[in-house]
């Protein structure tokens, strides 16, 4: 086989392991059962440039929000609990010089790609498509950043995606240099705000599969582009510790591997689980949030597995 179909084959098999449709997760308190093993791969330990790449008709408002989020991970002087004392979990994880995953992160430059320049309906290798053509495009192409560069698609609520909505919400995984010229980490999420939101917004909207979920209000006001801040975050953890699929998972598959955000699906603060989102900021007019932004924003998060707690933990924890 050439190294491309090798790639493929490797590409198409992992596509699974990122946020997945919702499931109740259960392991907010400390865990024997979970091996978070550390496999040799590199880590994201430089501080991070991002470039996101708007896919499709976006309004607005939604950009701002999660634009907003992106900002506050590297805005130290937020109040608490705060968007980086959530990232700082992630921070934990080193590679094989002891470095720590980096704690900074920079937004370099945006793409716009109103005009749907590979249709409205994607596969999930033409992501990749999707970052060449925001690379090239002539006259005013995104950097091709192969040093610091992590590049997150976010797809509009009238594009579909492969397996959106049925499998995922949104993946990880790194461009193949016969495709984009180079390999990169990325992301793509998409928003659920016509095709799913009780499936990816979760738990501003109630899943399909049933009643006793825990619903919440969202704190910005829009239930899917909320629901997408979980999905981003979950994904740029795991990029950070887990790049090129062969950082930090637990399990010794690696076309399954479980993630440091797989883990903890479904668990925003003490006690969650099991359709219960756990001990979390509430308004008078249930709004739910954890986390606090830049420009007064509030974002509901879910947590992530914390490699000293050995649990899934974040900031808002409450403690005994």
């Amino acid at each position: 086989m050439t190294n491309l179909h090798l790639h493929l084959s490797l590409f198409l098999l992992c596509l699974t392991p990122s946020f997945s449709l919702y499931q109740p997760a259960y392991l907010d308190s400390p865990s024997q059962f979970v091996d978070m093993v550390y496999h040799m791969g590199p880590v994201l330990t430089s501080p991070i440039n991002l470039y996101p790449i708007w896919y499709g008709q976006w309004n607005p408002n939604p950009q701002s929000i999660i634009r907003d989020f992106l900002l506050s991970l590297s805005s130290f002087s937020l109040p608490s609990p705060s968007v980086p004392e959530w990232w700082h979990t992630a921070t934990q994880y080193t590679d094989q010089t002891n470095s720590n995953v980096t704690s900074f992160f920079n937004i370099i430059s945006e793409h716009h790609d109103t005009n749907y320049s590979h249709g409205n309906s994607l596969t999930r290798l033409s992501i990749q498509s999707v970052i060449n053509s925001a690379v090239t495009d002539y006259p005013n192409p995104l950097p091709l950043d192969p040093t610091n560069g992590v590049y997150l698609v976010l797809s509009s609520p009238e594009v579909q995606v492969q397996d959106f909505c049925r499998a995922v919400c949104g993946f990880h995984y790194f461009t193949f240099p016969s495709i984009v010229g180079t390999t990169v980490p990325y992301a793509w999420i998409g928003h659920s705000g016509t095709q799913c939101p009780g499936t990816c917004a979760y738990p501003f909207a109630a899943p399909p599969s049933g009643s006793g979920y825990q619903i919440l209000g969202s704190p910005n006001g829009d239930i899917a582009t909320d629901g997408m801040i979980s999905v981003i975050a979950h994904e740029l953890a795991e990029m950070a510790t887990n790049p090129y699929i062969n950082g930090w998972y637990a399990g010794d598959d690696p076309t399954a591997p479980n993630e440091i955000g797989d883990l903890c699906e479904g668990i925003y603060g003490t006690g969650g689980g099991g359709g219960f989102v756990g001990n979390v900021f509430k308004s008078s007019d249930g709004v739910g949030y954890n986390l606090n932004g830049v420009n007064g924003r509030k974002f509901l998060v879910q947590w992530i597995w914390d490699r000293v707690r050995q649990n899934c933990y974040g900031p808002n924890a409450v403690v005994n």
